[in-house]
């Protein structure tokens, strides 16, 4: 009986481009699709491919994609067959599996009882050491006391790792390097895991040293097989979070693939695993992947982001086989069935600025552009014309190459981020660029260190105004204010044989004289000079030389006369001038203004007005996307002004704390 007679409709608990993407295996099998979303997400892509959708809430996620109660209730008048977590959301969810399964609806994802046993950081750590799996040495238990705590990394011995039991995606984790931070980076991971996962609870674990992060991809059925896919190597990472993933995992040799893999599948059989699931290893990469240097993280209990890779290498859909698993069908294949060909890599494709310490960006996508190859694929759930807000994970799309050995997946990788446009948010296009042709990724040895060690050469931080971006973006300024003012002239002259101003410059025969255009650039006033040679024009900008050779400059036009020019992957905002338009204290930049960097609730507030403070104090904590931000000191100073009381919801850019003299 096929997967559509069993299951014969599916809702899909999620958004984006993970709902685009279950929408896109389910239409194939020829389940009928059922999406619900926010408010936020009313228009999205995923709504538009669904056969029905359904709202569910405000767009807060805890009033919607949060809510099991409404999804459930949707799921009942709908008449789904099945319910697909994706990730994220309620994927892990024990309570939303048990609540599925007792109104009669098919949990596409593993028994509670295998989430509830691997939900936890650490009761999943002493379950798996039962199963005779490694585990990284730390301190697992209850006591959550900061005294205890601090202890208890004192006889681990510092670097130590922070990490929230509930957490998952860098949330609530905190890599300390000295005792005298300890205290802090507790509290911050903590708030992060109470706000991101609503459990404050912490374990505290050795940082393994030039660590290599390895997943093992694991299926179960009902039927009692379990097999591994192989595996990811996710070991590029920023902040804990996942920035490129390859499979197979450079430097992986047959004999550490079968300790790694039969580790995985053991954890999994031990909690009767079933449907599709990772294993999360840490290995000692500082001699290469050994047998005997690995060690269990943690198992999500779901399908992951980074999945394509392996079903680039193996073949397979794992949506489909999770499906199949969920309408209690065996996988029907063995593990030596299991084969891997060639080499895929991905690359998460954020709006965030790396130039700006990767801060969440958010607003309209002007113009979004993928190339079109065989050999890569484009998950996203976004279009030109949809907004990135400052809901939900600001992912835009992940990029997926495929090629026969390692640096050709790279290379077309990096081709394909090159012939990518996004215009609107700011985004990490350049940045993963850089990444994907760094020679030291390539050659190896890496590790999840190794974008920290490279910060500068992968480009983020500031960096230099983009004078190719701005000069083509100034001439196109130009020409339309050439343009108006010769149809406003047109008009002027109406009834008249000819127009003064048309002689005077469109047609005249002499040299047309050097032309000061005033920009607003990326919020700085900057003075262009343009200068003509016959019908060809030469943009110069004092004080930013512009290189020789070809500038290949895309123009998106924005609301307000503005055109983001991009190039190389960098975004670069130009319009006209106008004083009367602008907030000339900003333009200004006297460095007195702390502004919040991005949407986001004020946490915390560190300072009183009247208060004395030095560079690089904390001043207050603004959390976004779950993670927190720290707003510090520009300069020595006197706070002067309180721009929001902790609590509060700021915009971007809104005055947070003011600094005098």
């Amino acid at each position: 009986m096929s997967i559509a007679k069993k299951l014969p409709s599916i809702l899909i608990a999620n958004r984006g481009e993970i709902a685009c993407r279950v929408i896109r295996t389910a239409r194939r099998l020829g389940l009928r699709t059922i999406a619900v979303h926010s408010d936020a997400d009313a228009d999205a892509l995923f709504v538009q491919m669904a056969d029905e959708a359904y709202r569910i809430g405000p767009a807060p996620a805890r009033e919607s994609y949060l809510d099991a109660e409404k999804i459930l209730d949707v799921a009942k008048q709908a008449g789904a067959a099945c319910i697909h977590p994706g990730y994220g959301f309620l994927s892990e969810n024990a309570d939303f599996a048990d609540a599925c399964a007792a109104a009669g609806i098919v949990f596409v994802g593993p028994p509670a009882s295998a989430i509830r046993a691997m939900g936890l950081k650490d009761a999943a750590k002493a379950l798996v050491e039962k199963a005779s799996v490694p585990v990284v040495p730390g301190y697992h238990g209850a006591e959550q006391g900061v005294d205890f705590l601090s202890r208890e990394a004192e006889r681990i011995g510092y670097p130590v790792l922070i990490k929230a039991v509930a957490g998952g995606g860098g949330k609530g984790m905190k890599k300390v390097d000295r005792a005298e931070d300890f205290a802090d980076a507790l509290s911050s991971a903590q708030r992060e895991g109470k706000n991101a996962f609503g459990d404050a609870r912490v374990l505290v674990e050795k940082y393994v040293l030039s660590p290599r992060h390895v997943e093992i991809q694991v299926f179960g059925d009902s039927h009692g097989n379990v097999v591994h896919l192989y595996e990811r190597d996710c070991s590029l990472q920023r902040r804990h979070q996942k920035v490129i993933e390859e499979a197979p995992a450079p430097g992986m040799s047959p004999e550490v693939r079968a300790a790694m893999g039969k580790a995985a599948t053991e954890a999994a059989k031990a909690v009767g695993y079933v449907g599709a699931g990772t294993v999360e290893f840490i290995a000692d990469g500082r001699e290469g992947l050994k047998a005997d240097r690995f060690y269990f993280m943690e198992m999500n209990t779901r399908l992951q982001v980074e999945h394509p890779v392996t079903e680039a290498i193996t073949g397979l859909d794992l949506v489909e086989l999770q499906l199949k698993v969920a309408a209690g069908e065996p996988l029907g294949f063995a593990q030596d069935d299991v084969r891997a060909e060639g080499h895929a890599v991905e690359a998460r494709l954020y709006a965030e600025d790396p130039e700006k310490g990767f801060l969440p960006s958010t607003g309209k996508l002007w113009a979004l552009q993928f190339p079109q190859s065989e050999d890569i694929r484009i998950d996203t759930g976004v279009e030109a014309g949809d907004t990135v807000t400052p809901h939900y994970d600001p992912m835009i799309a992940k990029v997926i190459a495929h090629g026969q050995t390692r640096n050709e997946a790279l290379d077309k990788l990096a081709w394909a981020l090159g012939e990518t446009i996004v215009a609107g948010p700011r985004t990490n296009l350049a940045f993963l660029k850089k990444l994907a042709e760094a020679e030291g990724f390539r050659q190896g040895p890496f590790d999840t260190g190794f974008i920290e060690r490279n910060i500068e050469a992968l480009g983020a931080e500031p960096q230099p105004l983009d004078a190719a971006a701005v000069a083509a973006a100034a001439l196109q300024l130009e020409e339309e204010r050439q343009l108006a003012g010769i149809e406003a002239a047109a008009v002027r002259a109406e009834g008249e044989a000819r127009s003064p101003w048309l002689d005077a410059d469109a047609f005249s025969l002499m040299p047309r004289p050097a032309l000061g255009l005033p920009l607003l650039v990326d919020g700085e006033r900057i003075e262009a000079k343009i200068e003509w040679q016959g019908d060809d024009a030469r943009v110069s900008l004092p004080g930013h030389p512009l290189a020789e050779g070809e500038h290949e400059v895309t123009l998106a036009q924005a609301d307000g006369g503005i055109y983001l020019a991009l190039h190389r992957g960098r975004q670069t905002a130009v319009s006209l001038f106008d004083p009367f338009s602008v907030d000339l204290d900003a333009v200004a930049g006297s460095g007195g203004v702390i502004k919040a960097p991005m949407h986001g609730k004020l946490i915390a507030l560190f300072v009183k007005a009247g208060e004395a403070v030095v560079k690089g104090q904390r001043l207050a904590i603004v959390e976004a996307m779950k993670m927190e931000h720290v707003l510090t000191a520009p300069r020595d100073g006197t706070v002067t002004e309180l721009g929001a009381e902790p609590g509060a919801q700021v915009a971007e850019g809104a005055k947070v704390v003011v600094l005098g003299e």
